[in-house]
C-alpha cells in the first residue's frame, strides 16, 4: 500500500509518501507545495492541485488521506484550507483515488500514542517510525507524513472489519 498524505493549507501544503513493504512503513517523499504570497487566491490553488497531480502521477499511489480542517477562531483561514483540500481531493478523485480524512487528535494519537501531542513530539515520532536519519521538515512535511502514517496503519484494521 501506498499512501499520499496531505497537511492542506493555501500557503504551504505539505505532503508525504509512505509505503508498506512487509511489516515495516518506508518514507518515499515529503516536502511542501509552496505558494507565492501574493498570487491571487485561484493561482495559489491552481498551483496545489498541479503539485498534488504531479505527486500522484510521480509516485502511483492507492490512496490520499488529508487532515482535517481544525476550525478554531480564524474562520477566514479556516475557509482557505477547506479549498486547499477541495483541489487535493479533486486531484484525487480525477484519478479515481480513495480520499481519508483525520482529524488532528487521530492523526497525533496514532503516531504519538497522544492527541495532545505537540509538533515536536510528532517530528520525532515520524523520524523513528520511518526510521529516518533526520527530523522531517518542514513541520507541514512532518504533519502530512503522519497522516500517511496514521492511514496506513488503520485502513487494514478498517477493511477487515464488515460494514
Amino acid at each position: 500500500m501506498r499512501v499520499l498524505g496531505i497537511d492542506p493549507g493555501t500557503a504551504n501544503t505539505g505532503y508525504g509518501v509512505v509505503e508498506r513493504r512487509g511489516g515495516r512503513l518506508v518514507a518515499r517523499d515529503g516536502g511542501v507545495i509552496a505558494t507565492a504570497s501574493g498570487a491571487a487566491p485561484e493561482r495559489r490553488l491552481a498551483t496545489i492541485h498541479a503539485g498534488v497531480c504531479d505527486l500522484l502521477d510521480e509516485h502511483d499511489v492507492d490512496c490520499v488521506a488529508l487532515e482535517d480542517l481544525f476550525f478554531g477562531q480564524n474562520a477566514r483561514s479556516a475557509f482557505q484550507v477547506g479549498q486547499a483540500r477541495g483541489v487535493v481531493m479533486l486531484a484525487a478523485g480525477q484519478r479515481g483515488l480513495v480520499c481519508s480524512s483525520y482529524t488532528p487528535q487521530q492523526v497525533k494519537g496514532a503516531v504519538c500514542g497522544s492527541g495532545r501531542a505537540d509538533k515536536d513530539q510528532v517530528q520525532r515520532m515520524v523520524q523513528v517510525l520511518l526510521a529516518l536519519p533526520e527530523l522531517p521538515r518542514p513541520d507541514h512535511a512532518a504533519d502530512a507524513l503522519a497522516v500517511a502514517i496514521c492511514h496506513a496503519n488503520r485502513a487494514p484494521l478498517a477493511a477487515a472489519i464488515p460494514a
